[in-house]
């Protein structure tokens, strides 16, 4: 099995048996089952993993799970660039078409070997992106390939987000720490959470 397929499977898995009864049922969020080819379409071209809807609210979800020993990192990561890969084309990641309106991140109490035997979460947020957005556009968030290791916030009021790149070379990330989010906007940044800021 590909790395690809593995992580598709775990994260398919996680979704099915831990998010949907431990985050998206108690916000009575209720999935919708979208055609294959239409959701194939929107996680390519809009970085759109699920669609939820609450009453007549319709909500657009990224997902990304994490296995246990992620549990010590605070924020949550957004593929960049890949410009190694031989299609021009797909360089640029999902940051730059990302139009999900929610990012539901959450590590599991287990290893991805070991999934089967997770029961819960360490930690989750889903982040309103809308206004993750907002903050990017207005430059209070921005990236930067300084060689730093985690976010930081600086002139008081801004929060700069290094590249981080994957040691297998296949593509570059940046993180964006939650309780920074959090501490510089308010808790109207996050939907839900547990463990980020307990």
């Amino acid at each position: 099995m590909s790395k690809y397929s593995k992580d598709r499977a775990f994260t398919n898995y996680v979704h099915r048996n831990l998010a949907i009864p431990l985050i998206y049922n108690p916000l009575n969020w209720s999935e919708v089952q979208l055609r294959k080819d239409y959701s194939k379409y929107i996680d390519m071209m809009d970085g759109i993993d699920y669609v939820f809807r609450k009453g007549s609210s319709i909500m657009s979800v990224q997902e990304r799970f994490r296995e246990k020993q992620y549990q010590s990192f605070t924020d949550f990561t957004i593929r960049y660039r890949r410009d190694s890969n031989k299609i021009k084309e797909r360089h640029e990641s999902e940051y730059y078409k990302m139009k999900a309106h929610y990012f539901t991140y959450g590590i599991i109490d287990s290893s991805k070997e070991e999934t089967e035997k997770a029961s819960s979460f360490i930690k989750f947020a889903i982040i309103d992106l809308k206004k993750v957005y907002e903050k990017l556009d207005e430059k209070k968030i921005f990236i930067s390939d300084n060689g730093n290791n985690t976010c930081e916030i600086v002139d008081g009021n801004r929060l700069e987000c290094p590249v981080k790149y994957n040691s297998d070379g296949s593509s570059s990330f940046f993180p964006i720490d939650i309780s920074y989010l959090v501490e510089l906007w308010g808790t109207d940044m996050i939907i839900a959470q547990k463990g980020f800021l307990d």
